[in-house]
């Protein structure tokens, strides 16, 4: 008798609840193209099937035994008491029995039963969960992915050289259903932003390997395989591929993250964001999340259109066919996401924190930094300024002002046409300035982000004051404060979209985590704007 008659006989049996030595509840029965689960109502039984799908060859049974093992080992690592071990399938007398005794046919991975309810997707879709749980999720991954395995082994899948292999190997497999299932113009644009992001800023990817973020991680995290109970449970790693598990843990929260917007709550993925970030201190998982993002989308429409290609129902076809269709639209919207350049504006009065910010972006982003206090010195009439002046005077008259900004803007034209984002660290204290920045991102087709930095005015005074001593880039003294007061023009002319504040009292590090979580979702905002009018 073939494995795959054996292994049919076999589930037969298993859908029998006398065929377990416990009682049984409620006995259903699910199957992925690799694995049949049986649900029993307390336990839950999980085979591999006698498939060889190229990626994985379970014809073996020694090799399904081994990977069952491994599938309890892997997953004890974040759900603990749910992996209860492998239980051998015997067949005596013709007749299958859970337990050792006659011919082992089979091994199964022994699972505590978890209800469906309390799935982070379900409890979604019923609307309940709140941003408070998934700060709390942020954190178990962060604690998750800072105790991962690591090594010289697993370094490699970070590499830009493996991630270009990885999405062009998707791209190709794709190609047959372009013009058909997927639209050609979107899929296009996909392939072309990925492949630029990996030539124009492959340099992000090699700093997450120095920075260690390389690791065994899970390779498969949904909100389906999520669980909060009286401790938040992640189940169903990768098991069967280490190309699947290692990489960037970048990678497993981008996953999260898509699927979390795909059922339509952007704003609990940023609380998840937010928690991650707040405890592994990784904010530079922003550089790359989008492009992981549509990394992971693309998986996913390739699934479902070879799903929707191969033999089953009509309606499970069409369905599959929905799926393709909505997670390219995803993919697409990350790929503009991280393909159309931003550029963020560090402004707010002298003292109020403004040029420390845009420092500290520039480190995160690594992209270039305009300073118009730099811009300033290099004008030809500032060689005969010999410090502080009186407000509105001298190299800080309005026409010198103008200048600089013009200068300032100038330079970042030319990044901004290059693709690029760019920082720059200005008052614009002026609503003119504001919009000839507004205009030059606009006819570059880029976002823009003004990012007010506020502070009290006694730390406003005492910033300032300390300059007479700590010297700066800046001439602004405590002096000058009311006249910088009162030409301050507030940022009201601004869609929310383009400006938030920040504030700066208290250390950078203590709300940066918030800070980035918003810079996030405002552009995410001014993408759906764009991709709304296309």
């Amino acid at each position: 008798m073939s494995e795959m008659k054996t292994f049919e006989r076999l589930c037969l049996a298993m859908a029998r609840p006398d065929f377990y030595p416990h009682p049984v509840s409620k006995l259903e029965r699910r199957e992925t193209h690799i694995s049949v689960v049986f649900l029993t109502g307390d336990f839950v039984y999980k085979l591999k099937k006698p498939v060889d799908f190229g990626f994985l060859d379970y014809t073996a049974l020694e090799t399904r035994r081994r990977m069952c093992e491994l599938e309890v080992k892997l997953n004890q690592r974040l759900a603990g008491g749910v992996y209860l071990g492998v239980v051998p399938l015997s067949l005596i007398d013709d007749e299958f029995r859970l337990g050792e005794g006659g011919m082992q046919v089979e091994y199964a991975v022994r699972m505590r039963q978890l209800p469906d309810e309390a799935s982070l997707s379900n409890r979604i879709e019923g609307g309940r969960v709140a941003p408070g749980d998934m700060t709390l999720l942020g954190g178990r991954l962060a604690e998750f992915y800072r105790t991962a395995e690591r090594g010289e082994e697993i370094v490699p899948y970070g590499g830009s050289e493996v991630i270009e292999f990885n999405t062009d190997e998707n791209f190709r497999q794709l190609r047959p259903f372009v013009g058909d299932l997927l639209d050609k113009e979107r899929f296009e644009f996909i392939v072309e932003a990925s492949r630029g992001f990996l030539r124009d800023r492959g340099r992000l990817f090699e700093r997450r390997v120095e920075e260690g973020k390389i690791c065994d991680g899970h390779g498969d995290l949904r909100a389906e395989h999520v669980y909060f109970l009286d401790r938040i449970q992640i189940i169903d790693c990768v098991e069967f591929s280490e190309r699947l598990r290692y990489g960037d843990s970048a990678v497993d929260i981008a996953f999260l993250h898509m699927d979390v917007e795909r059922l339509g709550r952007p704003d609990l993925s940023l609380a998840m964001l937010e928690g991650y970030t707040e405890s592994s201190l990784d904010y530079g998982i922003y550089t790359v999340l989008d492009f992981y993002s549509c990394y992971r989308a693309v998986v996913k429409t390739k699934v479902s259109c070879l799903s929707a290609s191969g033999p089953g129902e009509s309606l499970r076809k069409n369905e599959m066919e929905k799926r393709a269709a909505l997670y390219l639209d995803l993919a697409f919207r990350y790929a503009v996401q991280f393909a159309r350049p931003t550029l963020y504006v560090l402004c707010g009065l002298p003292g109020s924190g403004k040029s420390t910010w845009a420092k500290r972006f520039a480190e995160i982003f690594d992209l270039s930094l305009f300073s118009s206090d730099e811009t300033r010195k290099d004008l030809p009439e500032y060689r005969n300024h010999s410090g502080p002046v009186a407000f509105g005077t001298g190299i800080y008259r309005p026409q010198m002002r103008g200048r600089a900004y013009s200068r300032i803007l100038a330079a970042v034209q030319v990044e901004l046409k290059k693709g690029r984002s760019a920082i720059l660290d200005a008052t614009f204290s002026k609503r003119k300035w504001r919009e000839e920045a507004v205009r030059l991102a606009e006819d570059l087709d880029a976002n823009i982000l003004f990012l007010e930095c506020v502070s009290s005015k006694n730390t406003l005074l005492e910033r300032l004051g300390g300059r007479e001593t700590e010297g700066g880039q800046s001439d602004a003294r405590p002096e000058h404060l009311p006249g910088l007061f009162q030409e301050f023009e507030a940022l009201d002319e601004l869609p929310a979209e383009c400006r938030m504040k920040i504030d700066t009292e208290a250390p950078i590090e203590a709300n940066l985590s918030s800070v980035l979580s918003g810079v996030y979702s405002k552009k995410r905002a001014q993408v759906e704007r764009v991709i709304g009018r296309l």
